[in-house]
């Protein structure tokens, strides 16, 4: 569906914005006249970036800092005056199996792709509820809704925030705040690169199989399907929108992971159907 969205512009709080999708879209924001404040944990990793001017607001952030999480907000509404669209962008893989990761390694990719957002969105919510308006936009990913092989923790944690953002959207339909999980598939940034991925410190002979799984990575790296440069427009689309999805599969090959997962679980959940029913009481 496409909407109009005229010559209107709003004002972002983008967390991880200083490389791979968040950056893309920083760049892309901005391009269009819109206002952003971005957050990265140290602000110097902007310095080199070609992005200047009176719409930009770079921010160091520590994510897992509640406190440094609402000064970088209190900072944006200071400076643009409010907020409307709150992205949670930042995250990283974890490859291993579950029985290889130790619990520093499921502990910090957790702090990260789950836990930081929700301190954003805890953050946030005042100001989108003293105002009666505005969007969370969670970056998911289709390993939230059909996970792959080998990314155990980092699925875990993305499903998570996929599930988060379902019943926040309910939560918050109400007070006039929409809520969006977008699940991307693979796109060309450097998600596929070591500063964006971690692989568990112990590897267990029994599991070989997985790092055969994980170097199609490196080999797709290059060769991925999504543009991270439209994503933009598309997110633009859902935030000008009165009614926009809570889920929102992006990419081709996320939308045929999503098709394919559904028709399992379809297929499943009759196979099962009597058991299902089987605790009923008999009247």
């Amino acid at each position: 569906m496409k909407i109009n969205v005229m010559n209107n512009t709003k004002i972002w709080y983008i967390t991880g914005a200083s490389k791979g999708i968040g950056l893309s879209l920083v760049k892309q924001l901005l391009s269009k006249g819109h206002k952003v404040a971005a957050t990265s944990r140290t602000v110097t990793a902007f310095e080199a970036l070609p992005i200047k001017g009176e719409n930009f607001l770079p921010l160091e952030v520590d994510l897992k800092d509640e406190q440094s999480i609402a000064k970088s907000l209190e900072k944006t509404t200071k400076y643009f005056g409010s907020l409307d669209v709150v992205i949670n962008n930042a995250g990283y893989g974890l490859g291993g199996a579950l029985e290889e990761l130790n619990a520093a390694e499921i502990e910090e990719n957790f702090q990260i792709n789950f836990f930081a957002v929700v301190k954003v969105i805890q953050q946030a919510l005042p100001y989108l509820r003293n105002q009666g308006s505005g969007h969370i936009i969670n970056i998911s990913s289709i390993a939230g809704f059909a996970p792959g092989l080998g990314w155990s923790i980092y699925s875990s944690a993305k499903s998570a925030v996929t599930g988060l953002s379902e019943a926040l959207a309910n939560e918050l339909k109400l007070l006039g705040i929409n809520v969006t999980a977008v699940l991307p598939g693979w796109f060309r940034t450097n998600f596929a690169k070591q500063d964006s991925i971690a692989f568990c410190q112990n590897q267990i002979d029994a599991y070989q199989l997985l790092r055969t799984a994980h170097q199609r990575m490196n080999e797709i790296d290059g060769n991925q399907l999504g543009d991270p440069s439209q994503i933009a427009d598309v997110l633009i689309q859902l935030v000008f929108n009165a009614n926009p999805p809570v889920l929102l599969f992006l990419g081709t090959d996320a939308f045929q992971r999503a098709q394919d997962k559904i028709v399992q679980l379809s297929e499943q959940i009759e196979q099962w159907k009597s058991l299902s029913s089987s605790t009923d009481f008999k009247n």
